[in-house]
């Protein structure tokens, strides 16, 4: 092996020691590995940034978009209130992922069924009261389990299935030759998540700047012509809502404090709840509900364009010692108050009759020009944009039919996934389903840089041969016997898709594989299954699949939560995969 495949090999071992060891973000990891590669001339520089013009690394930005659009529309807000529901425990709640994101992943590239359930799954968690570590890696092997069902489930089994095809000249296989493979595996993979994911992953909930430190009082109000008006208090998803609480109605004067579950709606009802600042948000998601302006003139038909600000009151402000009400606030700020906390705790009664003091929490919907504006006020302590737009629910179903158009559109030939992907993010701006800023911010860097940046590596030691020597050497562990042949091509793969990429790995594997079966006269479809099964089976690392890589940040996991989760995983998925395929499929040629 000369100079360059050591390096390369040095620089593999090198980044994955540093990523399992250390704290060191994965981008930054896999950016200094790539400038070493560059510099030191073991790839030419189009080689190198080979990655940031590849397909499937547009296609995951494109996507980032179009999930921005469900969520912006409250398209996301269908789904969780119709599929998702109110599990009781955190068992539940990963099952209630699993099989529905499954089933999904069968049909539709896993990659746009991930980063479309990503903010579905944030949102719930919150509802619902459970960190998004707990769910977020089941997101993504649920989704890796479902890509093993069908052929078309991931494009790992569709670049196996075109290699094969280009290199044997046979037919291709049908749609659900790797289902009984896929499906055991499946099972198997669900049941260990049920019993082992609940106590096994981390708990690592979001703190954000005021969450849990202070109880805010929040009144809104049941819109006239929204679905809300007639349904009881549970009917209506009121009732068991976490870190909020229903305090009491004003209806027409009167207050209803004490508030049945079974106590019906009607049209101007105040609602005050008390809450932290992230369900207050979730709370204003639900479609009916709408601020209560309090006489005021509404901001409904400007709501597009606001988002939720925090400002913490001065003692030198103008509105000290004035309610609410009296103070004009919205005429005065462009602004309207939703919430107020005082010291940890919430303000009885109403809002519009609440005297503000000094030191007081305002929840406000606001422009986005307010924060510049009244940054450096002497009316406000602190200004903080929370950079949450109220959702278009006129546009749920919208979103829901852009995704769908574009997948079927991928799925039928008529357009590639990339440009499927891209022409479904611009329908999500250009109907209004998500904003200019809300795409802009739901592009993640940290995870494109990972990705893109991860093909120089993988490029690196196919150039340089270091990958053939690796599977050369470690395919001769079968020692001439069919299974063991069968065992070792599943650990090899496998160990490749950890270091490099799924599609890279089986890339590679194919010919080599090919190779083989024929000098040993061995059936080569169960040995192209097994391929593609271990190159799905990227559970152990974030770096071998793009689904681990999107929920490593939302999740706030660290390296080795993955290595916890996955290996056992890994374990479980290559036992099965080679007891089907030795069962069900002959090895040798007659």
């Amino acid at each position: 092996m000369e100079w360059q495949g050591i390096l390369s090999l040095g620089l593999a071992v090198g980044a994955l020691l540093v990523l399992i060891f250390t704290r060191v973000a994965a981008h930054l990891v896999m950016m200094g590995v790539l400038v070493i590669l560059s510099v030191s001339g073991v790839l030419e520089a189009s080689e190198a940034f080979a990655g940031f013009s590849n397909h499937g690394v547009l296609t995951v930005a494109a996507m980032f978009v179009v999930a921005a659009g469900i969520h912006g529309s409250g398209g996301v807000d269908l789904l969780v209130n119709h599929v998702l529901g109110n599990p009781r425990s955190t068992r539940r709640a990963q099952m209630r992922i699993g099989m529905p994101v499954a089933l999904l992943s069968a049909f539709l590239n896993n990659t746009p069924v991930v980063a479309t359930m990503i903010p579905a799954v944030r949102s719930w968690a919150k509802r619902i009261d459970i960190a998004p570590s707990k769910l977020m890696i089941p997101l993504s092997y649920s989704a890796i389990l479902g890509g093993t069902l069908t052929m078309i489930g991931t494009s790992t089994n569709l670049v196996v299935n075109g290699q094969y095809q280009e290199l044997t000249g046979g037919d291709s296989f049908s749609l659900f030759s790797i289902t009984a493979v896929g499906l055991p595996v499946v099972i198997v993979g669900m049941v260990f998540m049920y019993f082992v994911f609940p106590k096994s992953l981390p708990d690592r909930r979001e703190k954000g700047i005021f969450g849990n430190l202070r109880e805010f009082t929040l009144e809104v109000a049941i819109a006239s012509d929204g679905p809300l008006v007639g349904r009881t208090v549970e009917e209506a998803g009121l009732r068991n809502l976490k870190r909020i609480y229903l305090a009491e109605i004003e209806r027409q004067g009167t207050i209803i404090p004490a508030v049945s579950s079974e106590e019906p709606l009607q049209a101007g009802d105040r609602l005050v709840f008390a809450g932290d600042t992230e369900a207050i948000s979730d709370l204003l998601r639900i479609k009916g509900i709408v601020p209560s302006t309090d006489g005021e003139p509404t901001l409904a038909s400007e709501r597009r364009e606001r988002r939720l600000v925090e400002a913490v009151i001065s003692p030198h402000s103008h509105c000290i010692n004035q309610t609410v009400r009296d103070s004009h606030f919205r005429e005065r700020y462009g602004a309207a108050v939703l919430a107020v906390a005082r010291n940890g705790e919430r303000v009885p009664g109403n809002l519009g009759t609440t005297t503000l003091k000094p030191g007081d929490s305002l929840l406000l919907e606001a422009r986005p020009a307010f924060v510049s504006r009244q940054k450096y006020n002497k009316d406000f302590l602190l200004v903080s944009d929370l950079g949450t737009e109220p959702p278009r629910h006129q546009r749920a179903f919208l979103s829901w039919a852009i995704l769908v158009g574009i997948v079927l559109a991928a799925a039928f030939g008529v357009l590639s996934m990339l440009n499927a992907a891209l022409l479904g993010a611009a329908a999500m701006m250009v109907t209004g389903c998500c904003s200019a800023q809300q795409a802009q911010k739901s592009l993640d860097p940290t995870v494109l840089l990972t990705i893109a940046s991860s093909f120089a590596l993988g490029n690196a030691m196919y150039k340089t041969g270091v990958a053939q020597w690796l599977a050369d050497g470690l395919l001769t562990m079968g020692l001439g016997h069919p299974l063991l042949i069968l065992f070792s091509t599943y650990v090899v793969v496998w160990l490749l898709t950890e270091s490099i990429t799924n599609n890279a790995a089986a890339i590679l594997m194919v010919p080599v594989v090919l190779e083989m079966t024929e000098k040993a006269s061995l059936n080569p479809e169960p040995f192209m299954l097994v391929v593609m099964m271990a190159a799905s089976a990227s559970f152990s690392t974030p770096l071998g699949y793009q689904t681990n890589l999107m929920v490593y940040g939302p999740g706030g996991y660290k390296f080795t939560d993955f290595l916890k989760a996955g290996v056992p995983m890994s374990i479980l998925v290559g036992t099965t995969t080679v007891a089907v395929l030795s069962l069900g499929w002959p090895l040798t040629l007659a």
